[in-house]
């Protein structure tokens, strides 16, 4: 009944690509163009950032990118799953400024994929937190909805109000490394409510980019100060500098 009901969906609604809207054998997928020109995240990556690196991809190889050698990283461990750039720009601001919340499952098998080196039986997923004031604007967390879908997709438990902003920031764009660290210095804390919930436990914070870091930085300062055992960090894309 249920695949009768799916296959009678699929001729009325026909599947479409999520970036350009032809149309494609299965849903939340994209067709071949869109796919070759989609800078997926593959081979060789920073430990640390999950950025590309030059080289051949080793499992007993742990490198770092010359940032994450430089700067004194809070957390173990960070992957992403897409280039903030081309196809992978497109798809971030979608679903950030489109309210395009199609992008979510696509997105999250690309994310539990690039993240499986990462995860333990006993990994808790967590979304960076939106301030307030914040949400209220934007209506929802695109960070909590990509947490939450890459949770069901691996398997673990997720907890979107792990942590909280406590101060409202302004928006990082167009600001240095820097600037971007003191702007979140101290932002975001645990939830009074959940922190026991990371105690002794291995966390992964979730975001839609990483540029600097700043962001994730915080978040992973405020797991540690209550109890939390190791924390990575998971990006739908990462900003490079080459990209």
């Amino acid at each position: 009944m249920a695949s009768g009901l799916q296959t009678a969906l699929h001729l009325i609604y026909p599947p479409r690509c999520t970036i350009c809207g032809d149309q494609v054998e299965s849903d939340f997928g994209l067709c071949g163009p869109c796919w070759r020109d989609t800078p997926f995240i593959s081979g060789l990556v920073c430990d640390a950032c999950g950025v590309p690196l030059p080289g051949e991809e080793d499992a007993a190889q742990v490198v770092h990118c010359d940032d994450c050698m430089r700067i004194a990283r809070p957390w173990q461990r960070g992957r992403a799953a897409l280039l903030y750039k081309d196809n992978g720009r497109r798809l971030v601001l979608a679903l950030k400024r489109g309210d395009r919340q199609d992008v979510v499952r696509p997105a999250a098998l690309w994310m539990a994929r690039a993240a499986k080196p990462l995860l333990t039986d006993n990994t808790l997923i967590a979304p960076v937190p939106l301030h307030w004031v914040r949400m209220l604007r934007r209506r929802f967390n695109q960070a909590a909805l990509l947490a939450k879908a890459v949770a069901d997709e691996a398997g673990l438990a997720c907890c979107p109000d792990l942590l909280i902003r406590q101060r409202r920031t302004r928006s990082l764009e167009g600001l240095g490394f820097d600037a971007r660290h003191q702007t979140l210095d101290g932002a975001i804390k645990a939830h009074p409510k959940r922190r026991h919930r990371m105690a002794g436990r291995h966390v992964l914070i979730v975001d839609d980019v990483m540029t600097s870091g700043a962001t994730f930085s915080a978040a992973a300062q405020a797991c540690f100060a209550s109890g939390a055992k190791d924390v990575s960090i998971l990006a739908l894309a990462r900003v490079a500098k080459d990209a």
